[in-house]
């Protein structure tokens, strides 16, 4: 999300690099490219005129640092607009004190809001909340059953409402049975349109009238531009709105939505999805988002990733093998493993400071390495994986038929291994296991050693 403004904004930042000051003169060039970069990006043209005369007004202002030099000086202002643009800090979900919250979802058809209630209340579930779902989409084939497969897999009880109902009989039968089971979050999901018309809205509004909401959150396919932030402009003068959801994030390289959308409408975004997993729902952080916009990765977005994805007992015990140099194949592939969980490998590396900028735009981060490598691995006996020295020419050529590679894959997973080993055998001879970590960090990673796959 955001490549195409990355890249462009990156290009402007360097182009100041040499500059001995900032001046009305360089700010103006740099000031119309940031403009054209923004317009690109799909962000409304309005919140683009007011973001830049912020920036140029703070530029020319008193606020140089002798610290900085110009091209850091106007990142640093450009991050703190950005920041502002998009609302400053994450407002995360209400929650009522001593009774129920109740959450109305919003949006028209398509946008993903059966998903994204059950991956809200995955979330908050996680957070140790209790929480129901209930589908007041009578006209939606299967929305219904959709809700409840999904309220399965995650179990969360789900209302059973069903299509002879009334939407507002749902809200309320729904609200009764959520009280009844001490839930602290009710999480509602509502029938969508193709546009907006006001049958739907008269529904909403029923809703909204009968029923205490303490949350209204529009969701919105990030991937429509302008147009998810104009459906949502009409969403709040008629219903008004407390947040948005955006979906689709990781398909969007432009991400005009989510910059503009605040702006616009004065409620901030909450959360974004960034896959089609029940656990892909980030919170809409903007000084992290603002950080991965410019290139400068998002370090605590990582560290949240990694702990989600990554077991902590196992990782202790790689850390033990490490440093009595015990490390198989066996592993590097569980490594790998959770590596994969976390997301793609272009994604991870866009959050780590320093990378994410250096990534060209369109260009193709493998994540079928990884795919290959695991394969060849499961293509060993447990005997092999141990003890990789035992593989011989036969047993090569046995592995890549297994794996559908070639035996020149198998020989470079191999060397490439043997040689890992030898630079942990260093390191835990020196009584330095982290390092050794940092160390098979460093291969998997796109500048290591296992990547030429």
């Amino acid at each position: 999300m955001f490549e195409n403004l990355t890249e462009k904004l990156n290009q402007t930042f360097k182009k100041l690099t040499n500059k001995g000051v900032l001046s009305e003169s360089n700010i103006a060039v740099s000031l119309k490219e940031v403009k054209f970069a923004l317009l690109e990006a799909d962000v409304n043209y309005r919140v683009v005129n007011a973001f830049l005369k912020s920036v140029k007004s703070r530029a020319l202002g008193a606020e140089v640092m002798k610290s900085l030099s110009p091209g850091q000086q106007f990142i640093k202002i450009v991050n703190d607009e950005l920041i502002e643009m998009m609302g400053a800090e994450n407002h995360g979900i209400h929650q009522e004190n001593n009774q129920l919250t109740i959450v109305m979802v919003v949006g028209l058809q398509g946008s993903g809001k059966t998903t994204t209630a059950a991956k809200l209340a995955n979330r908050l579930k996680k957070d140790g909340k209790k929480v129901m779902l209930a589908s007041a989409d009578v006209y939606r084939p299967a929305a219904i059953d959709q809700l409840k497969v999904l309220a399965k897999d995650i179990d969360v009880p789900c209302f059973d409402s069903n299509i002879d109902m009334k939407p507002l009989a749902i809200a309320k039968e729904a609200q009764k049975e959520a009280e009844s089971k001490l839930a602290s979050y009710l999480i509602l999901d509502t029938a969508g349109r193709l546009q907006i018309d006001d049958i739907l809205m008269r529904e909403l509004d029923e809703i909204k009238d009968n029923v205490t909401l303490s949350e209204i959150l529009f969701v919105a396919d990030a991937m429509t531009g302008q147009d998810a932030v104009n459906v949502a402009k009409a969403f709040h003068n008629r219903l008004a709105l407390t947040g948005f959801i955006l979906t689709k994030m990781d398909g969007d390289a432009r991400g005009g939505a989510a910059l503009s959308i605040r702006a616009i409408t004065g409620q901030p975004v909450k959360f974004i999805g960034i896959g089609e997993k029940i656990k892909d729902l980030e919170p809409f952080v903007p000084d992290r988002i603002a950080s991965r916009i410019l290139g400068m990765g998002d370090m605590v977005g990582l560290i949240e990733k990694a702990t989600e994805h990554i077991d902590q007992e196992k990782a202790e015990r790689l850390e033990e093998k490490i440093r009595k140099n015990t490390f198989t194949l066996s592993d590097f592939q569980d490594q790998l493993r959770q590596i994969r969980q976390m997301g793609s490998m272009k994604d991870i590396l866009g959050m780590i400071p320093g990378l994410g900028s250096k990534i060209p735009t369109g260009a193709d981060v493998d994540d079928k390495s990884l795919v290959k490598i695991d394969a060849i691995i499961s293509s060993m006996t447990p005997k092999e994986r141990e003890k990789p020295n035992i593989i011989n020419g036969s047993r090569k050529v046995r592995i890549s038929k297994g794996s559908g590679t070639n035996v020149s894959d198998v020989n470079r997973l191999l060397k490439q291994f043997a040689q890992m080993n030898k630079m942990m055998k260093k390191f835990s001879s020196m009584g330095q296991g982290k390092k050794s970590m940092r160390a098979l960090q460093n291969l998997m990673g796109p500048g290591g050693n296992m990547g030429p796959f």
